[in-house]
């Protein structure tokens, strides 16, 4: 055999080498939820909701706190009827209640083995409409609140000797999006976040995960607040939703979430438009600046309600009802959104 077979036979052996100790490491580090006690933050609807679903299936046990009353009860109704379901009402901005809601899940669970810190909020329209209030709803909702959540359950990890802690980012805590700018800039604080916690906890057992979801199909435009002219806006990001190949079904995101958590993956970025997004604007930044520039340009204008918040549920049209919106509208009613 020559040098040059000899180097691809010790190629081809390093690779299966490589490959197998990742799958050793991966399997030292699974998981498994049956008995286990999950906390999932925005657990009242949407992907929380489903979340909620997927975990139940696997055997654990799961807390849901959201702020909305009646959604919570619709939601513990539902999954009461899978498994063992602790519903708190908790606004997760003021620690205290994150402290109180935490020793209450301790006292009925016994324990808390995996948080996963899903609220979140979105408000849609152009810079000229946005105020500093809604850059600090944001920064509220989508990184003090999961710090909140962490630093209540962080000490009781610590002392079982580990623990999974999955925060819910976003492809915009990559890509900053026209015409969602606080949201975008608050899920790069939560990214910055999980990615410098995964490597100081790793050392305690405590694997951290981040999640950055492309569009998925979980109802949510519904909720939804808008600005500016509310109902273009809420007619672009519903419609936008509803495509089959850019937007992902929420039950597939739920499983691969579940999943990575299994397994204490680092990140992962969800659909495929989203990979492809992120791995191009880590080549091209400046062109992929000028891409979204470009993709501003056919956005709808400030004016109509100016500063001020709708509802998507407010800002309906005849094209919000029609068929190219089916699938939204069928998550919106899957996933809890609607009263």
């Amino acid at each position: 055999m020559d040098w040059n077979g000899r180097r691809t036979i010790q190629g081809i052996a390093a690779l299966l080498a490589a490959v197998a100790i990742r799958k050793a490491i991966r399997q030292s580090r699974r998981m498994e939820f049956d008995g286990k006690v999950v906390l999932i933050t925005g657990g009242s609807r949407g992907l929380g909701l489903e979340l909620a679903r997927e975990f139940l299936k696997q055997g654990a046990r799961v807390a849901i706190c959201a702020r909305d009353e009646d959604e919570l009860r619709r939601a513990d109704e539902e999954l009461s009827r899978f498994g063992e379901v602790l519903a708190i009402v908790c606004d997760i901005t003021d620690p205290d209640e994150v402290e109180q809601m935490a020793v209450g899940i301790r006292n009925h669970f016994g324990r808390i083995d995996v948080l996963v810190n899903n609220a979140g909020i979105i408000s849609v329209g152009p810079i000229e409409s946005m105020n500093v209030e809604d850059f600090d709803e944001a920064m509220r909702t989508h990184f003090w609140r999961p710090l909140h959540s962490i630093l209540a359950v962080l000490p009781e990890m610590k002392a079982q000797g580990g623990g999974r802690i999955v925060n819910i980012s976003s492809i915009g805590g990559k890509i900053s999006v026209p015409h969602l700018v606080p949201y975008s800039a608050s899920k790069f604080a939560l990214v910055g976040l999980s990615e410098g916690l995964r490597a100081e906890l790793k050392k305690d057992g405590i694997y951290v995960t981040t999640i950055c979801p492309g569009l998925m199909r979980t109802g949510s435009p519904r909720n939804a607040e808008f600005k500016g002219q509310h109902r273009l806006e809420y007619a672009w990001f519903a419609i936008t939703d509803s495509l089959p190949i850019i937007s992902m079904d929420v039950q597939r995101a739920a499983k691969k979430i579940v999943n990575a958590c299994r397994f204490g993956v680092a990140e992962v970025v969800l659909s495929a438009p989203a990979k492809l997004a992120a791995k191009f604007h880590d080549i091209f930044p400046g062109i992929t600046a000028d891409l979204l520039a470009f993709e501003n340009r056919m956005l709808p204008k400030d004016g109509g309600i100016g500063d001020r918040k709708a509802k998507g549920f407010e800002s309906e049209s005849v094209v919000m009802r029609s068929r190219i919106t089916s699938m939204t509208r069928a998550a919106e009613r899957r996933n809890n959104q609607i009263a």
